[in-house]
């Protein structure tokens, strides 16, 4: 359950959102993805009020877990997908397609299948399908949670420098702290559908209701 909720992202930047599972940070996610009504409230993007129109027309993009990638296309066809269904011409696509794969860092894996790759590499063309048509809006649900450790660490990196380098604006959804703190511009901690959000990084460590200072705290006494 999602109430009196209110909320604002700077364009560019990355809003981390901190929350137990259950608190309600994915049906708020899908509430402006378009995927669940609103009952009350409105949702503007770029001043423009949205909450009205049809998910597909919000150009807003939805992450989750999993890549859901389409596994009879190869990677580049995988990444050129939105391209083509808005009809951008062939040799745009080859330029733009290319160019992301460069900054996936997946040079020598366009014509692999899904099945091919590894977590890590399935997340990361994942990602180049969704911001190569520059929405206006990226919503990450907790998209690294199915990886490991390492292959976690990596992609946080990765999207940090797809974020400067393609300008994102995006709702990065969490519940790991050290991964909000990483991932974040800005922090909202949700707790049962309440959203509180931090105006530093700073003022979010020293609240004692986030548990920073506590983990802190413990790792010192170690």
């Amino acid at each position: 359950m999602v109430s009196d909720l209110s909320l604002s992202v700077k364009r560019h930047h990355t809003l981390s959102i901190l929350g137990k599972s259950g608190c309600g940070k994915t049906t708020m996610l899908k509430m402006i993805a378009g995927l669940v009504s609103l009952d009350q409230g409105t949702i503007k993007l770029d001043g423009l009020a949205v909450h009205t129109m049809d998910a597909s027309k919000r150009n807003i993009v939805y992450l989750y877990q999993e890549d859901l990638l389409f596994p009879h296309f190869t990677v580049f066809e995988n990444i050129a997908f939105g391209l083509r269904i808005k009809k951008v011409n062939k040799e745009e696509v080859n330029v733009r397609v290319l160019e992301m794969i460069e900054n996936l860092e997946l040079v020598g894996q366009s014509e692999k299948m899904p099945h091919q790759l590894s977590g890590g590499q399935r997340q990361r063309v994942s990602f180049g399908r969704a911001i190569i048509t520059n929405p206006s809006l990226l919503l990450l649900d907790e998209p690294f949670g199915s990886l490991d450790a390492g292959t976690r660490t990596n992609m946080q990196k990765l999207f940090r420098r797809l974020a400067d380098t393609f300008s994102i604006t995006s709702l990065f959804v969490t519940h790991d702290l050290k991964e909000a703190i990483l991932m974040g511009d800005q922090i909202a901690l949700m707790d049962r559908g309440n959203l509180k959000i931090y105006e530093s990084k700073e003022e979010f460590v020293e609240d004692e209701s986030t548990g920073v200072m506590e983990e802190l705290k413990f790792w010192r006494t170690l």
